[in-house]
């Protein structure tokens, strides 16, 4: 691996451009001895299998002794054995039941496999035996998962909200009676919205099985994130103290080289100060380099879009290059794919025979790929959980194996490159969700109401606001409440499925349809105020490979029709916005600043989108700017805000632009919340003014971008100080005088980045920080 970087470095078009280098040690393998049923013993042996590593024993031995167990260690480290054994002891045992959730069917699908063909080898006399429950099942195969009674049955969040918990006391019941464990793979992957809803779906899970005088155990398997246990603890709905965390991976790894890889800037003006060349014609380049040079190699990006096109430009460029067999094994891997032609992939990255592959983070999930030579991440993912976890697809046992992250030009970006110890050594992000939200919980009381009778004590399961949802849903007529010799229950006074009355991968409840002109198939959707943002008249939309523009939106019937188009610009829209406090929940001085109040509130934000900009595609010039006549929307969620006493106001308007300084503080950093917490920075927003209304001063918002809030900006208020650190961190990093998209400048700023200051930006943190 040294002599591919030392050749690397020596290449003339790549001169400059490797930004820093850290190279992670390798470590030998530690094994456990751990007494196993005998039948399952020999069922591991024949698969290759004839110890087990430290962590994989401790896990097993925290199930075996009724705890929780969350075990949070990096991909490639064995951890589905950790479920595994106990979910095969326990069917031996009494054809106990396992339910195993994940967040992808190709997960589901891959683990499937694996567990079947062990179940195969304990003989059909065990009554082992595993089946998968998902959408893309027909009725017909749905029945006859039932009829078969599996002790071992695999399935998505949504199917157990759709497709079991409803039927549960009819359909269900041989499997809730005699229920276990619950598996939840990936656990990491259930936050924000998501996350929020799944904890709910959890929730109404523990209900179930407490009807059936089950009490099953979670086994949660996470990438490394900052707070595992509480995590864990709040998308199961279970105590924290009851929950084992396993953390410490003892499986052989072999060194990691890491390159980080800044593209060149545009000389001249025509980007303008800071502008960087695309990330994605220098990963093309590197990666059909190390193709080349005999690593098997994937490229992870950001959409399907850039893996379809930049697959097909890589096998171009070898074909060029005289290289037909590479060419021929170079393809992009997307969640879209059919199951066939996905598992066609991953077994030919598994035998050498795909040498290479551009794919989106649905690579990144434990789908069993083997080992590989090389990673290029195409952009920093977002967050460092991410970024690790698409590097641990690199290395084959103790071989050494080659990262490069190759970056944009954003914010989080560049201050890794510049900053490498934020990425390596800072602790992992955080994983937030907000089960307590009080917009998506009464949907969840009412199909909890139609799974089952509620009764007061559901409290426990739903928190300290039970009450009143279900007075609220009472009122409505959405439930009838039942004086029995037992006390208060409710049923579900309703009509249809309130369950399919949910969508769980998001908060909103009205969506757009998005139709190509001439046809009647919808090719996406997109929740209402999205829908305002990226598809109103005149948009340019993006949609696997092709380019459209919205001819009109139609919102009496909320459908979006599209053109196809082959303009070379693209459209930003334009908007005001204001934030009203509707209630202050709690307050503090700012940790290094006395006379700074910050404030946590229930708020309603108003936008209102005015126009839209046609931005050239090449130059990012705007070449038109449009009124649009749009509704406003409202948002009701949770912000952090802070205010600025008068004299420091005062004195940082002595030294710039006031307006643009506060805004460009409250851009920055909001681009830094995904190095604290696992998000996207579109899961939040914010607002600055220079005189607010509820405040009297100069104040900074920065609010969850999600009806009721996912807890985004709770989190923020409790750890204002390092956010703020965080922030000006970044800021002094960035070498460029007035701002640049590295630092201040946002991708979604409604005021086209204008005012911005960045001098006023970091006086006002350093006077925050003291």
């Amino acid at each position: 691996m040294d002599e591919t970087i030392a050749w690397l470095r020596d290449r003339p078009y790549y001169e400059g451009q490797i930004a820093a280098e850290r190279t992670l040690d390798g470590r030998d393998a530690s094994f456990a001895d751990l007494d196993l049923d005998s039948r399952v013993a020999s069922v591991l042996e024949s698969e290759g299998i004839d110890s087990l590593y430290d962590h994989q024993a401790a896990a097993v031995e925290a199930v075996r002794d009724g705890d929780h167990v969350v075990l949070a260690t990096p991909t490639a480290s064995g951890k589905s054995l950790a479920y595994t054994i106990p979910a095969f002891e326990r069917a031996l045992d009494g054809r106990r039941t396992t339910l195993y959730i994940a967040p992808q069917v190709a997960l589901i699908n891959d683990q499937a496999e694996t567990l079947s063909d062990l179940a195969q080898g304990l003989g059909f006399a065990s009554g082992v035996n595993v089946d998968r429950y998902t959408g893309r099942l027909s009725k017909t195969e749905k029945e006859q998962v039932r009829e078969r009674q599996p002790t071992v049955l695999l399935t998505t969040p949504d199917m157990l909200h759709y497709g079991i918990l409803p039927h549960a006391h009819r359909l269900w019941q041989w499997f809730f009676q005699r229920l276990d464990t619950v598996v939840v793979d990936e656990v990491h992957e259930y936050r924000g919205v998501f996350g929020s809803q799944i904890s709910l779906v959890l929730r109404r899970l523990n209900r179930v099985a407490d009807r059936f005088e089950s009490d099953p155990q979670y086994v949660c398997c996470s990438a490394t994130i900052g707070n595992p246990i509480e995590h864990a603890a709040t998308v199961t709905g279970q105590p924290e103290s009851d929950v084992t965390l396993v953390d410490e991976s003892t499986a052989a790894t072999g060194p990691k080289h890491w390159l980080l890889w800044n593209p060149p800037e545009y000389e001249g003006g025509g980007w303008g100060s800071g502008r960087r060349k695309s990330s994605h014609p220098e990963a093309k380049r590197l990666f059909v380099d190390l193709l080349q040079r005999g690593l098997q190699t994937v490229v992870f990006t950001s959409s399907r879009q850039i893996a379809e096109r930049y697959a097909t430009e890589s096998a171009d460029t070898l074909r060029d290059r005289g290289e037909y067999d590479l060419a021929s094994g170079v393809a992009a891997y997307q969640a879209a794919l059919k199951s066939d032609r996905r598992r066609e992939l991953e077994a030919g990255l598994g035998d050498g025979s795909i040498r290479g592959v551009w794919s989106t983070n649905a690579l990144e999930l434990g789908v069993d790929i083997g080992g590989l030579d090389a990673v290029i991440l195409d952009g920093y993912p977002g967050t460092r959980m991410n970024a690790f976890q698409q590097a641990g697809r690199a290395g084959r046992g103790t071989d050494p194996a080659l990262v490069a992250l190759v970056a944009g030009e954003d914010q989080l970006d560049q201050y890794v490159v510049a900053s490498p110890e934020a990425l390596f050594d800072r602790d992992p992000e955080q994983a937030i969700a907000n089960p307590e939200n009080d917009h998506l919980l009464p949907g969840h009381v009412r199909a909890a109401a139609r799974e089952n009778w509620l009764k007061p004590d559901d409290d426990r399961h739903f928190g300290e606001t039970f009450p009143k949802v279900v007075a609220d849903l009472e009122s409505a007529g959405d439930l009838d409440r039942r004086d029995t010799r037992d006390g208060v229950r409710w049923t579900y006074g309703g009509e249809g499925s309130p369950q399919h009355e949910m969508n769980l991968r998001t908060a909103e409840d009205r969506e757009v349809k998005l139709s190509v002109r001439g046809t009647s198939d919808a090719i996406a959707t997109l929740p209402f105020g999205d829908a305002l943002r990226d598809a109103h008249p005149g948009a340019i939309y993006h949609h696997q490979g092709t380019s459209y523009e919205v001819t009109d939106l139609d919102r009496r019937h909320d459908v979006a029709t599209l053109q196809r188009t082959y303009a070379d610009y693209y459209t930003r829209v334009l908007h005001d916005k204001e934030i009203t406090v509707e209630r202050d929940r709690e307050e503090k001085p700012f940790p290094t600043r006395d006379d700074v109040t910050v404030r946590f509130a229930d708020v309603t934000m108003r936008k209102q989108i005015t126009g839209f900009e046609r931005r050239d595609g090449s130059s990012g010039e705007v070449l038109a700017t449009e009124s649009l006549d749009l509704p406003e929307t409202s948002l009701e969620t949770t912000a952090l805000y802070y205010t600025l006493p008068h004299d420091l106001a005062a004195r940082l308007d002595e030294m710039g632009d006031f307006a643009g300084g506060i805004h460009a503080a409250e851009h920055a950093m909001i681009s830094l919340f995904p190095f604290e917490y696992l998000c996207d920075r579109r899961d939040i927003g914010g607002l600055s003014t220079p005189i607010h209304p509820h405040t009297d001063r100069s104040t900074i918002f920065i609010y969850d971008g999600y009806p009721g809030g996912v807890g985004l900006s709770r989190s923020g208020y409790e750890a204002i100080d390092d956010l703020a650190a965080t922030t000006l961190d970044m800021l002094q990093s960035c070498d460029c005088a007035d701002g640049c998209p590295a630092c201040v400048q946002s991708p979604h700023c409604g005021n086209a980045n204008d005012p911005l200051d960045k001098g006023v930006a970091i006086e006002l943190l350093e006077s925050l920080l003291g």
